[in-house]
């Protein structure tokens, strides 16, 4: 496991993102469990792969790391599994390019969150894009009018918070293996799936499809994540972050025909406008410094 985490923070991270693409296709592919039965099997087979890394990495220190992670490892944990949960809500009741396109908020959230915990100054740029992609997000979540998807647009605002308060902690204390939080957040919401299931049993194509989830898309990715972000500027993390934005929707599209709304595509757009032009603030920045 040393090679993953010897790999450059940006590739990890990208790497990272294009396994977390693959979430939306996986949850529209079940055949017949519900939301709670899909939590359930995504986070224990997402909990088995994170603590077998563990074991690999620390062989008879893992209990010792799960200490070391501390309080940070703890935090980081309970409010990853809210975003667990709130992922596998939005993708069951809503579009993949909505949930997509709102998770790509993450920039802008670290952005906010970097201001005030880590003192990091907001551009007028970096403002005007946070305004773009807020009215970007309102006419896709406005434009919802059935209970079901309104209500998955607004659990996918879960994941760009969360995972902005994550990469945030990550970055304040870039010593600390966060590894162990991913075991934490994976048990809490596995437990959430098991007390809120009527029965667990599933299909084994369901099954197979959950060991999908648990160990390639989530378990890989925020393993890759996780590792990577611990060299990689928050600012960065979420740009290349937006391949799980772009590449969400088009396998959705090209697997199981969905096709998002207009209102969602000009809401999504926007967004992504909004981001773009954060990530030319964030060239013109890096230009700037070069020169002098």
């Amino acid at each position: 496991m040393n090679i993953i985490r010897n790999l450059p923070g940006p590739l990890l991270i990208f790497l990272g993102a294009l396994s977390l693409s693959f979430g939306g296709l996986i949850v529209k592919s079940f055949e017949g469990a519900n939301l709670w039965q899909i939590l359930f099997w995504r986070s224990l087979f997402f909990s088995f792969t994170i603590l077998a890394f563990l074991i690999i990495s620390y062989k008879g220190k893992t209990l010792k790391s799960f200490y070391v992670s501390g309080l940070p490892g703890f935090f980081g944990g309970i409010i990853l599994s809210f975003g667990f949960c709130g992922y596998v809500f939005a993708m069951y009741n809503t579009t993949v390019a909505n949930t997509n396109f709102i998770i790509s908020l993450q920039i802008l959230f670290l952005s906010i969150f970097g201001y005030f915990f880590l003192k990091e100054k907001i551009s007028a740029i970096t403002l005007t894009s946070i305004i773009l992609a807020m009215t970007g997000v309102l006419l896709m979540v406005g434009n919802s009018l059935s209970p079901g998807e309104l209500s998955g647009n607004l659990a996918a605002f879960s994941m760009p918070i969360v995972f902005a308060i994550l990469i945030i902690i990550i970055r304040k204390y870039p010593t600390v293996d966060m590894v162990p939080a991913q075991f934490v957040a994976g048990v809490c919401s596995c437990l959430v799936g098991f007390l809120l299931s009527t029965k667990i049993m599933i299909s084994p194509n369901d099954i197979f499809l959950g060991f999908l989830a648990g160990f390639f898309q989530v378990g890989f990715g925020f393993i890759f994540i996780t590792i990577g972000a611990r060299t990689t500027p928050s600012a960065t993390v979420g740009v290349i972050m937006l391949a799980e934005s772009v590449f969400g929707p088009i396998w959705a599209f090209l697997f199981v025909s969905e096709r998002p709304s207009l209102f969602g595509l000009i809401g999504g757009a926007i967004i992504l406008f909004a981001v773009l032009l954060q990530f030319y603030s964030l060239l013109n920045k890096s230009n700037r410094s070069i020169s002098h």
